[in-house]
Order: C-alpha cells, then sequence, then structure tokens
C-alpha cells in the first residue's frame, strides 16, 4: 500500500503538468476557433481560403507530427520554444483547427430568416453575430466540442515524445524502474478519472443550454 500511495504522488507530479497543458489549451482554442469559424463564415473568399488551408493542415496531419516540427525543426531555422511552450502552441493551433470547423457548422446551421430579422431590426453583423447567431451556435456545438474536450486528454499523452514529464512519462518512469504495472494502471485510472470529470461537465452543459428549453 505504501508503494502504491509513493508511486501515485510521484505520478500526481506529472498529472499537473498534463492539467496545466490541457487547461491552457482550452483556455486558448476555443475563442480563436470562435473567431477563425467566423472568418470561414465571412463573405471575404480570401478570408475563407486562408482559413481552410489552415484547417486542411493542421486536420489532416497527426498531432504529433506537429509537435514535432515545432519543438524539433523550428530550432533548424533558429526559432526555440521550451518542452512546454511548444506543447501548448501545437495543441491550441491544433484543437482550434478542429473547433473552426465545428463552430462554423454550428453557425451555418442557424437559420438565414433570423440574419435577415437580425437586419430589419437594425441590427449590425457584429450585434448579429454576438447577440444572436452565435449563443444558439455554441448550444448546438456542445457535444461535438466533448468529443473534443476528451480526446484532448488523452492527446496530452504525446507530450511524452518530447521528454515532458507529464503523466504518462512520470508513470512510465516508475514503470522502467521498478519492473511492475501498477504506475500503468494507476496512469490508466487518473486518465479515466478526468475524462470521466469532463463527460459529466459537458453533459451537465447540454442539459442546461440544450436546444428546446
Amino acid at each position: 500500500m505504501e508503494y502504491i500511495l509513493n508511486t501515485t504522488k510521484f505520478i500526481l507530479q506529472g498529472t499537473l503538468t498534463t492539467i496545466k497543458l490541457y487547461t491552457i489549451t482550452a483556455i486558448l482554442c476555443i475563442p480563436l476557433g470562435i473567431l477563425l469559424a467566423l472568418l470561414k463564415s465571412s463573405k471575404s473568399s480570401i478570408l475563407k481560403n486562408l482559413v481552410g488551408i489552415y484547417t486542411w493542415i493542421f486536420r489532416g496531419t497527426p498531432l504529433l507530427l506537429q509537435l514535432f516540427f515545432v519543438y524539433f525543426a523550428l530550432p533548424v531555422i533558429g526559432i526555440r520554444f521550451s518542452q512546454f511552450t511548444a506543447a501548448a502552441l501545437t495543441f491550441v493551433i491544433n484543437y482550434a483547427a478542429y473547433l473552426t470547423e465545428i463552430f462554423r457548422a454550428g453557425i451555418e446551421s442557424i437559420d438565414k430568416g433570423q440574419f435577415e430579422a437580425s437586419k430589419a431590426l437594425g441590427m449590425s453583423y457584429k450585434q448579429t453575430m454576438t447577440r444572436i447567431i452565435i449563443p444558439q451556435a455554441i448550444r448546438r456545438v456542445i457535444p461535438p466540442c466533448s468529443n473534443e474536450a476528451i480526446n484532448l486528454v488523452k492527446d496530452t499523452a504525446l507530450v511524452a515524445a518530447i521528454g515532458m514529464g507529464d503523466l504518462l512519462r512520470s508513470a512510465k518512469i516508475v514503470m522502467t524502474r521498478d519492473f511492475t504495472i501498477i504506475p500503468f494502471m494507476i496512469a490508466i485510472a487518473l486518465y479515466l478519472l478526468m475524462s470521466s470529470l469532463i463527460v459529466t461537465f459537458f453533459r451537465k452543459l447540454e442539459e442546461k443550454y440544450s436546444i428546446g428549453t
């Protein structure tokens, strides 16, 4: 029992890094995704194409490859980041690409009549989007956002590939040292706990803001 407690304490140190990366990614990628979704839904073909290229690249290539590119390839041309900064930057850009398409679909799912009604009432485009369209769109995209939030928990394990002391790497260190599966069992339990908390949060959010309530 003492071994399990000590191992858990050590792994929890790595878990703090995982939680920090998760939190920063979630806080930054959501507004970025909304902004890019608005640009992609605009009437400007140039903006649409630019955002389209961005989402095509970051949704069409592996997150691990993007992480390697930022951390290992960019220093070749003189751009260097710390492990955590490289990971946070990569995760924010990657997840913002997915959220851009999710939010865009949510915005475009709103009946066009509401745009016309808002215009008839003398509301500007900005007022229409912030007061009418975006609030409704957000309610509709809660389920797919929940899926991305859960994926983010699992994807944070990829940072172990660049040597970050996250939850998974901490468990691997103990497993390699003691040659026992207990650290991995603890890691599984912690990942499941975080995923369950996120699922519960989004379920409550969906119930509160579900369409038709």
